[in-house]
């Protein structure tokens, strides 16, 4: 995975014989903090389960782009001002959320492989060509 906005890359094994591992966490914790504030918050590694499979259901060799993984109060409430797609109480706030683009496939076949996993939300923004996954409730939006 890499972030389109600081330019750093991440790619490591987070998850031996059953047991997560601590260090590689809280590494990518750190990667997807708020950019914007450089505020950080323990991502729920659910979140990160969902996308690992999800990626590993496209078959791609591809990064993630991360448009976004955990939001401030502050950044959640500037991009509710400019959009009305941004919830109050979003799941980027809890660190429970990535939103994700890959250059090698659409935001249906993301979403596709996302909601394939059947553990948590997928939401479709294909006019902002990303995909919203976390590890809430399961349920879809967009289109």
């Amino acid at each position: 995975m890499y972030s389109g906005r600081t330019g750093e890359k991440i790619d490591m094994i987070y998850w031996i014989e059953g047991e997560y591992i601590p260090d590689a966490l809280k590494e990518i914790t750190y990667f997807m903090r708020d950019w914007r504030t450089n505020d950080v918050k323990h991502i729920d590694a659910r979140t990160i389960d969902i996308m690992t499979a999800a990626h590993n259901l496209m078959d791609t060799t591809e990064p993630y782009m991360l448009i976004s993984g955990y939001r401030s109060p502050k950044t959640n409430a500037m991009l509710r001002s400019r959009s009305s797609g941004v919830a109050k109480n979003s799941r980027h706030l809890k660190g429970e959320a990535a939103d994700l683009h890959m250059n090698s496939r659409s935001v249906n076949q993301i979403a596709k492989a996302a909601q394939a996993c059947r553990a948590g939300g997928v939401g479709r923004y294909t006019s902002s060509s990303f995909v919203h996954m976390d590890c809430g409730p399961v349920r879809t939006w967009g289109s």
